[in-house]
């Protein structure tokens, strides 16, 4: 007889969610188990419950771990289990909207330049200049660069969503350079130890930290404030939203919308209620002496 685990995997893979979704789902159901030590199928609806306060108050865990873990017990009780109402009746959390950090265009070419050898700069270039999560450049091949029509293919994103997305000429002249110097077969950016597998997303992450810090900047950004920069210089440069929510890969028009929070340009075009005239009357115009 099958075990929840091994059902819960069978489930997974039907609904074919990603590599990543099914680990985290399995360390949810893993850590219910244990804080209980009683497997899920004889907890109810309060063990769940306080599962998931304690996420929040004992182990103080971020808003989005809590929406993993809720999302993964929701999934566990209702299509593995076949016990939705133990969690029908547990709200999910609610969703803070945060306005994204956006580097200057100057700030990033300073990581640029701070980046200590070419694979590093290549893997931030490509990054930024296609609007990239850390994972998506990671898992590049060289085949999904097409120099003749000025894009990348992005094969099984977040999503697992195959787009297409640009290619910058300055960052392809950077390519050639880092081919030349580094020979990859495969992967785009192979493991240093091993060609046969992609760069570690960390590596990406770390290459990140080094640069910025080599580049004394202060702001509080990661790997991921590049793609967040994209999009909002692509915004800033008449750019539709619509086309960069396809080259970001957003299934909703409501996630890119974010970016019109940061955009200098849509500011720029609002006038200060200071500056308006009062209605039915002209602006008064200031005597000369």
């Amino acid at each position: 007889m099958e075990t929840y685990k091994e059902q819960m995997q069978r489930d997974m893979v039907l609904r074919n969610l990603s590599t990543k979704t099914q680990s985290l789902y399995h360390r949810a159901a893993r850590d219910l188990e244990s804080h209980f030590n009683r497997p899920p199928d004889q907890l109810n609806e309060d063990n769940v419950k306080t599962f998931l306060h304690a996420i929040v108050t004992d182990r103080k865990l971020s808003q989005s771990s809590l929406k993993i873990a809720y999302s993964a017990l929701r999934f566990l009780y209702e299509t593995t289990l076949g016990k939705g109402w133990v969690i029908d009746r547990i709200p999910y959390p609610k969703t803070t909207r945060t306005i994204p950090q956006v580097l200057s265009k100057g700030e990033i070419q300073r990581i640029f330049d701070s980046t200590v050898t070419l694979k590093q700069r290549a893997m931030l270039m490509v990054a930024y200049s296609a609007g990239l999560r850390a994972s998506e450049t990671a898992r590049l091949k060289i085949t999904d660069i097409d120099s003749s029509r000025m894009l990348i293919r992005v094969e099984q994103g977040k999503g697992n969503k195959d787009r297409h997305t640009l290619l910058s000429q300055v960052a392809l002249e950077t390519l050639r350079e880092y081919w030349k110097q580094y020979r990859p077969k495969d992967w785009l950016f192979p493991k240093d130890t091993d060609p046969l597998e992609h760069v570690p997303v960390a590596t990406i992450q770390t290459a990140f930290k080094r640069a910025k810090r080599r580049a004394n900047l202060r702001k509080p950004a990661s790997c991921h404030t590049l793609r967040h920069s994209f999009a909002t210089h692509l915004l800033e440069a008449g750019v539709d939203l619509h086309t960069i929510q396809v080259l970001l890969g957003h299934s909703s028009i409501r996630t890119t919308t974010v970016y019109l929070h940061v955009s200098n340009k849509s500011l720029a075009k609002i006038v200060s209620p200071l500056d308006l005239d009062p209605p039915g009357k002209a602006r008064k115009k200031t005597k000369r002496s």
